[in-house]
Formats: structure tokens, sequence, C-alpha cells
């Protein structure tokens, strides 16, 4: 029974959630670009040069977030450089780029303080939201949202950190990784046998579930922001 609901998460459901991504953000777009355009104008004044850099700066540097809190400014410069990293690291358990290996390391990057760095954002991101004003303004799906990265963050991170320092034995080989990545975007899904003969398999299960779980939630919630962000700044220096 539980060889079929493992089946399940780690193949058919990565398709599911894949495919739930990306069409809640086709509809996303297409529920904004087809909404009728407000009188007036959302450009702030008075209006900045350079709208482009602007925008680009505005949307990774967040000048606003700076200048209000500091420690939540230093938390969103840190999730998204250790997500950027994260997404770097992933594409290489894919296969092997050559551009990433300009500075030599082990897959994982940044030799697993990037999961701890994201751990750490995440919780702080969670437990603002139990303190004022940030609770008022807190719906159900906030809390879940942030729960299921932690989730998926602490157990990739138990994995990455146990498979480079030898924690318990991890017996996963980086190559059992590549090839069931590589088999789903092949579209030609297997599990590898190097990840169901291992002890740690249901580690793996529930690292892919809640990641799963994130990506089907996603473009339904406050957090699709995100998506927008560049063309929200590029709206407002127009």
């Amino acid at each position: 029974m539980w060889d079929k609901v493992y089946y399940f998460i780690m193949i058919p459901m990565v398709y599911l959630a894949v495919a739930t991504f990306v069409l809640g953000l086709l509809v996303k777009f297409i529920i904004v670009l087809s909404s009728p355009k407000p009188a007036g104008t959302y450009a702030v004044f008075p209006k900045r040069p350079l709208r482009f850099i602007g925008a680009v700066g505005e949307a990774f540097i967040v000048p606003v977030a700076f200048r209000k809190d500091k420690l939540f400014w230093l938390m969103i410069i840190a999730f998204h450089g250790a997500f950027l990293l994260l997404f770097l690291g992933h594409l290489e358990l894919i296969r092997e780029f050559i551009f990433l290996q300009i500075i030599p390391h082990k897959v994982f990057l940044g030799a697993g303080f990037v999961g701890i760095v994201l751990i750490v954002s995440v919780l702080y991101f969670l437990f603002r939201r139990f303190t004022s004003p940030w609770r008022e303004i807190s719906v159900p799906e906030d809390y879940l949202l942030l729960l299921l990265l932690f989730l998926t963050f602490i157990f990739g991170s138990h994995m990455s950190l146990a498979s480079r320092y030898g924690i318990a034995g991890f017996d996963i080989p980086l190559d059992a990784y590549r090839e069931y990545l590589s088999s789903l975007f092949t579209r030609n899904p297997a599990i590898s046998q190097g990840i169901i003969a291992s002890p740690h398999y249901v580690l793996v299960v529930l690292h892919v579930f809640f990641a799963n779980l994130f990506l089907m939630l996603f473009p339904f919630s406050k957090m699709v922001h995100s998506v927008f962000i560049f063309a929200a700044q590029l709206i407002k220096r127009k």
C-alpha cells in the first residue's frame, strides 16, 4: 500500500502540482490582463528616471522594506538570495551544468548553509505573523503556505546535510536523484532504485509531498504577488 502512495507522490502528484502551478499562474495573468483599465494612473510622483533599472532595483533590493524595518529587509534579502542558490542547486540535481562550477563545489551550493538560511527566514516570516499589526491582516492561508515552505525546507535540508556530512548513514547518492529528476523531465518517469532501496526513502517522499502542496496552492495565494512585483514597479514608474 505505502509503495503505491509513495509512487503517487513522487510521480503523478509532481506532474499534477506543476500543471496546477502553471495553469494557476496563467489564469492569474489572464484575469489581470483582461481587467478593465482603471481611470487615472498608478504612477508615483515625482517620477523617477531610469524606469527599467529603477524597477529592477525596487523589486530585488526592496528599499521600501529597508526604510521601514531593517530586520525584515535583511530576512527578505537572505531568503531570496538563498532561494536562488536553492533553485540552481536543484538544476544540478537534474544534470551537471559547467557554468555552475565556475566556483567548484559539491551539490548543493552553500555546503548546507542555504537550507539553514531558508529555514530561519521562513520561521521569522511565520512568527512575525503572530504579532501586531500583521496578525490582524493575516489569513489562514498565510500561515499554511509558510508552514509548507518550512516543512519542505526542513526535510530537504536534512537530506542535504546528512548526505554531505554522512549523518545517520545517509546513503542516497547524487546519481539517484539525477536519475529520478531527469526521468520526470524526459516524460519517462521512474523512481531510481538508489532512492527506493534506501531506508531514508520516506524523507524524499515527505520533501516532495510538501513541495507539491506548496506549488499547488501558490497561484491562489497572496504570495503570487511576487510574480507581478516587477510589472508593478514598472507601472509605478510609467
